[in-house]
Parts: C-alpha cells; structure tokens; sequence
C-alpha cells in the first residue's frame, strides 16, 4: 500500500532519507517520474541517497505495477512533479496521506513561490486542485514530519494561483 505520496521534485535527500522514511516507517521508497525512470545515471544515484533503505526508480506505470503485485507493504512514493501524483490517483488508487514537499522552480516557467521552498505555476495549481478533489478536497504540505500542516489549496489561493 502507498502510505505516503509526497511530491517533491529535488526528489531523495536528506530529509527524505532520514526523517520522512523514518516517519512513515516504509520498507520501500519509490521516486516515480517517467523522465527519471529512464535515466541510467539517475536510476543508479537515487538509491545512494537512501543509505539503508530500498529505493525504486520507476515510471507511473511500474509505481502502479508495484503497488498492486505487493499490496502488504508499505510503500513511500516520491513524485517528482504534481502530473506524476495525479496520474497514480487517477486510476482510482488509494494512498495513506499526500504532502506536498519542496518544489524548486523551474527556470523558463511562470512560477510563482507559493510557500518559503514550494515554486508552482497556474498549470501546477491546477493539478493540485486535482490531486485534492482526489483526496478528499484536501491537501497538505509539510516540509519535515515535526512542522505543522498546511492547507495547500489555501497557499495556492494565497498566491492568487486558484
């Protein structure tokens, strides 16, 4: 089972590694982006990241695989980008929480710092907004498991993104 989607595009580091794994108490992490997936280099560093922990490198479609050929164990899944968090929800699957992470911005877009670490575009907000109808109408971010919770929807409203 997905215990935990988090979207964050710097992907596995430090706190992903330490206190979020530790946290979550998952037994597998998947870094899910089809870009990613395909990448030899990335495919080999990622699991570095995670020192003593599993670590899969996969594409929507092998997270989606994954997940259901091992429903007993607890799975942490890192998106890169919101896209790729949707496009798991959308085929109906249930996960334990969703946190919107880090999102550093992206050079050549239209972003927008949302919050102190979360850049975002009104397409992203728009993917948040579904990811959120997903899940209840809610969505949160959270930097580490000791900060408070945040209503993202209302971060995005904020910076006049919805």
């Amino acid at each position: 089972m997905i215990t935990h989607l988090r979207i964050d595009n710097r992907l596995i580091h430090g706190q992903v590694a330490v206190a979020w794994l530790k946290y979550i108490g998952a037994k597998a992490i998947i870094v899910c982006n089809d870009k990613v997936a395909q990448d030899p280099i990335q495919k080999m560093a990622l699991p570095l990241a995670a020192r003593n922990a599993k670590v899969l490198v996969f594409s929507v479609a092998e997270t989606l695989k994954y997940e259901k050929d091992n429903p007993d164990e607890t799975i942490f899944v890192i998106a890169k980008f919101p896209q790729d968090a949707f496009e798991i929800l959308k085929t109906g699957i249930k996960v334990g929480s969703i946190n919107v992470g880090n999102a550093a911005a992206i050079a050549g877009t239209k972003y927008v710092m949302v919050t102190k670490s979360i850049a975002a575009t009104r397409e992203d907000a728009e993917v948040y907004k579904k990811i959120a109808e997903l899940n209840g109408g809610k969505l949160t971010s959270q930097i580490m498991p000791h900060n408070s919770v945040t209503d993202f929807l209302a971060d995005l409203k904020k910076a006049k993104l919805l």
